[in-house]
């Protein structure tokens, strides 16, 4: 199966699921895009039912999945955690696996590692406890989630760590790359805090770094501490403002984007939704599980129909002019809609850039420049 919009006779490929297990979370992270419920003892964690997850994944490999994401909240809160993790080692399904880290125990690490290409990303926001607990909202979080990451370590895996930039961290950046180099990370990630949710209130608040910084910091990331580092780090931002040799070549890392062509979200109660937006925009649910076939949701919905038409080429705005396009896709379309209420909507971070000045000259279309 190809992802060719033109052969009308081809359906897209299903590559991978994203599996939002829970919408609930232990912790409180400031930032977050998601907003989960906080875990208490008192409250029931709400958690995907082992049977449809099952059902799910049998519907999604006849349409060309071979991967999948759990996610959350937090998805090692699943009640049912090992036996799901056990069917996707049965199954043989490339597993990437995202978690504050915090309940990730020795049994849980080798249960991940067991299963095909595990990945992991593990979140940490600081070199110590003082910040990482703030902006995580709970009180030993930090040592919990650096004790995760050595369990998963321990069984030979190189968790990816994330750490997501704000003000009461960015002098935190190289503490956290040497942290994780101490602690045998594979790579680091620095992720820009996206106006969504909480998120959208820290940026309202101040507590968010200002774009010229933020492409400023990229740039030094990029250089100068990439190479000062043994391991890979990675600036989440959009292609437009990195390198073209950071990217491409021998030396390259790629280009990341979220695969918006091949991906579905499934959220704690069984909804098919764009991703975990739909947790916060209801009109981004696409069906439930326990009714709707995966392949009618699939190949029918309205929303993924707009978003193959239109990405890249009906993109809006500077994303429209931008000569990235077809690598970017937009970078976020769920981040777009939550701003602008349209899937084609250019992405904040460009936006605000193009606003101020500071959107790359180079990377526009030639008749835009002259």
């Amino acid at each position: 199966m190809t992802n060719d919009p033109s052969d009308e006779t081809v359906p897209y490929s299903l590559n991978e699921l994203y599996f939002y297990l829970t919408d609930t979370c232990n912790l409180a992270c400031r930032h977050c895009w998601i907003e989960p419920r906080y875990s208490t003892e008192e409250k029931a964690i709400s958690a995907i039912d082992r049977a449809l997850f099952i059902s799910i994944l049998d519907q999604a490999e006849s349409l060309g999945m071979n991967g999948l994401k759990l996610t959350g909240g937090e998805p090692l809160l699943h009640p049912q955690i090992n036996e799901l993790l056990d069917i996707i080692r049965q199954k043989r399904l490339r597993l990437t696996m995202e978690t504050n880290g915090t309940l990730c125990t020795p049994n849980l690490a080798e249960r991940i590692a067991a299963c095909e290409r595990a990945f992991t990303a593990v979140s940490l926001d600081a070199a110590n406890a003082e910040i990482h607990d703030w902006i995580r909202g709970k009180e030993g979080c930090f040592a919990a989630a650096v004790a995760g990451i050595k369990n998963l370590v321990a069984t030979g895996l190189k968790p990816q760590i994330i750490m997501t930039l704000m003000q009461r961290n960015k002098d935190q950046i190289q503490a956290v790359v040497r942290l994780a180099e101490s602690l045998g990370a594979g790579s680091v990630k620095f992720n820009i805090l996206q106006p969504t949710a909480r998120g959208k209130r820290m940026h309202a608040s101040g507590e968010t770094i200002d774009i010229e910084e933020l492409i400023s910091l990229g740039t030094w990331v990029d250089t100068e501490l990439s190479a000062s580092a043994t391991l890979p780090l990675y600036y989440h931002q959009p292609p437009s403002f990195r390198r073209l040799g950071k990217m491409f070549g021998a030396a390259g890392d790629g280009c990341h984007s979220c695969g918006i062509l091949g991906i579905l979200g499934v959220l704690a109660d069984g909804s098919y939704a764009l991703c975990g937006i739909g947790a916060t925009v209801p009109e981004m649910i696409f069906g439930h599980a326990s009714r709707d076939p995966l392949k009618e949701v699939w190949l029918n919905s309205p929303t993924l129909k707009r978003i193959r038409a239109g990405v890249p080429k009906q993109l809006q705005g500077i994303c429209a002019e931008c000569v990235m396009k077809h690598i970017c896709m937009g970078s976020c379309v769920a981040q777009n809609y939550y701003r602008h209420g349209d899937l084609l909507a250019p992405y904040w971070y460009c936006e605000e850039a193009n606003n101020r000045g500071l959107f790359p000259e180079t990377r526009l279309r030639q008749a835009k420049r002259s």
